[in-house]
């Protein structure tokens, strides 16, 4: 009450008339309202935000909750920035503010969204990184807690989500190749319990099912979604006795280590062995040969995702009556040189290559 008590007696106003005046209610007048606003900046008054958060029982933040690792942040790209770019769009017209939860990998993600739910930092919140059994889900949805999953689960029976469209790469990916001869066609997963490895695996294996191609798990590579994670892949790959003749990564940067490691073998991507992509990353666009993989606009997904969330709160409900379904975001395929080889049918795997050295012959 001190800053605005200066303030009053500063105008030579009442309390009451620049409290109001300062969260913008509209019985005060405009003049008042400038005049209110102008001695704030002069007097370097600063609203306690805490104060009125208590008062009013709301914060007016929205958390984003994210994984942090040492290994995200040497292999980020722009998804997030994207995703938060178009929340902000979408906040922004309520005055909201948007805050970054970055959950340490070593930290059970259920206790650190506990602790930050009763600090109340928050008003909703948005989750990421969704697993197969996601006890996040469970607690927000006991808590009445306004929510939205950027992701599937299997956890409770029903709660709001947007999801990409993994089955549909998965599926649009295995056509593409088995088109091009393809038979023998690898895929990489995560090595966690993310509920996006198992709707791309399964989606994979139908679409071999429908060509009546058995479904093979030595092909499924299961890696950590990173650049070392595509470098380890293709060397897993590499090591297979039959080695097949495509690969569909489930991350993008995982292209950028599984080129490396290829072309260290001397196996060269887009003539040796096809590689599809997931999304079309930065940091992946360079790559030559260059890759195929899906596009999406990630600024349009975080404005789906904002106004989703905001369907489920009571104070904006009116604004977006129509955001309360759930969503397979689709995914666009951008055809690169990365997988533009033809099987021929006579050549259905990479072959090591052989020397022979009178009746010895060496393979590399």
């Amino acid at each position: 009450m001190k800053g605005i008590r200066r303030l009053a007696e500063y105008l030579d106003i009442s309390i009451g008339t620049v409290s109001r005046a300062l969260n913008g209610k509209p019985d005060v007048n405009g003049e008042t309202r400038r005049r209110v606003l102008a001695a704030a900046e002069e007097l370097g008054y600063v609203a306690n935000q805490s104060g009125r958060s208590l008062r009013q029982g709301e914060t007016k933040v929205i958390g984003l909750m994210i994984e942090s690792s040492k290994e995200t942040v040497e292999n980020a790209d722009n998804f997030f920035l994207g995703v938060t770019s178009g929340l902000q769009s979408v906040f922004a017209r309520h005055n909201l503010d948007l805050i970054m939860l970055p959950c340490p990998s070593d930290e059970d993600p259920h206790e650190y969204l506990k602790r930050m739910v009763a600090r109340r930092i928050v008003d909703a919140m948005i989750i990421s990184d969704t697993q197969r059994i996601d006890r996040r889900i469970d607690f927000l949805s006991r808590a009445k807690i306004p929510f939205v999953a950027l992701g599937r689960s299997l956890s409770a029976s029903s709660f709001p989500w947007i999801d990409l469209d993994f089955e549909g790469v998965a599926a649009h990916a295995v056509e593409r190749l088995i088109a091009l001869g393809h038979r023998r066609i690898a895929i990489t997963a995560p090595s966690s319990e993310a509920n996006l490895g198992y709707l791309f695996i399964e989606s994979y294996r139908r679409a071999l099912e429908r060509h009546n191609i058995a479904f093979d798990p030595s092909l499924v590579i299961r890696v950590r979604s990173s650049e070392h994670g595509g470098y380890q892949a293709a060397h897993e790959l590499l090591l297979l006795e039959e080695r097949p003749t495509a690969v569909i990564l489930i991350y993008e940067l995982m292209a950028i280590g599984l080129y490396r490691r290829l072309m260290e073998s001397g196996v060269m991507p887009g003539r040796d062995l096809a590689v599809i992509g997931f999304r079309d990353a930065p940091r992946a666009r360079f790559l030559q040969p260059s890759l195929s993989c899906f596009r999406i606009s990630l600024y349009d997904l975080g404005v789906e995702l904002g106004q989703m969330l905001l369907a489920t709160m009571p104070a904006y409900q009116e604004f977006y009556p129509g955001d309360g379904r759930n969503i397979v975001w689709p995914l666009e395929l951008m055809p690169g040189e990365s997988d533009a080889f033809e099987v021929g049918a006579d050549e259905k795997e990479f072959e090591p290559e052989r020397l022979s050295f009178g009746d010895r012959t060496v393979e590399f």
